[in-house]
């Protein structure tokens, strides 16, 4: 599916240009005259990026920006605006804008912008994608094995993992090999990197010291 770039401006005459622009130089584009109408029309798993304004009535840019965060988070922003100054552009970063540009920008500057913002895209959905496998991969350990999982990649040993749920050495060593097995790992620093990309473990969390 061809990736479609979202403009967002309430100025007209200056999104109809930008999507002709786009357009002719090989872009599909949608066009929205204010934040509300795009969340209206939000496209669901449809590849792209959005351009975007700073100033809009109702949503302004940043408020778009933070709601985009929650409904469409793989989506890049680049913001094209002639109300920009260093502190909206250092806030619109921060919060994850792909790149920050003031109007009016060169066709090269705003195609290669747009350019960027599409790569990034492709970078977040595999990413997207891979997760998904892995939290595909953990849901299918039993409760018990869960259990475990989050022992060990939390650095506890198999007999203290066995003291903790009142079982054997040899039963969670059972358990372990499971794991492994079931999240093709051969090694705890793969099961460890699952546990963080997933979530269920704090990338910066220290595992505890082994006696």
């Amino acid at each position: 599916m061809e990736p479609v770039v979202h403009i967002v401006d309430d100025d007209q005459s200056f999104r109809t240009a930008v999507g002709r622009l786009l357009s002719a130089s090989g872009f599909r584009v949608a066009l929205y005259e204010s934040g509300d109408q795009f969340l209206a029309q939000l496209p669901a798993t449809e590849p792209g990026c959005v351009l975007l304004d700073l100033q809009l009535p109702g949503l302004s840019g940043r408020e778009l920006q933070d709601r985009l965060l929650e409904k469409a988070p793989l989506l890049p922003i680049v913001y094209l605006t002639g109300q920009g100054d260093i502190r909206a552009s250092v806030s619109a970063m921060k919060a994850g804008a792909e790149d920050f540009l003031e109007k009016p920008a060169s066709s090269n500057i705003l195609l290669e912008a747009i350019q960027r913002a599409l790569v990034k895209y492709e970078k977040r959905r595999e990413e997207h994608d891979r997760i998904r496998t892995l939290q595909v991969l953990v849901a299918g350990l039993t409760p018990r094995e869960a259990e475990v999982f989050g022992l060990i990649v939390r650095g506890h040993l198999n007999k203290q993992i066995a003291y903790a749920l009142g079982t054997s050495e040899r039963t969670v060593k059972a358990h372990r090999h499971s794991i492994m097995e079931k999240l093709r790992v051969r090694s705890l620093a793969e099961a460890v990197s699952i546990a963080e990309r997933t979530g269920l473990l704090d990338p910066d969390a220290r595992p505890l010291q082994r006696s």
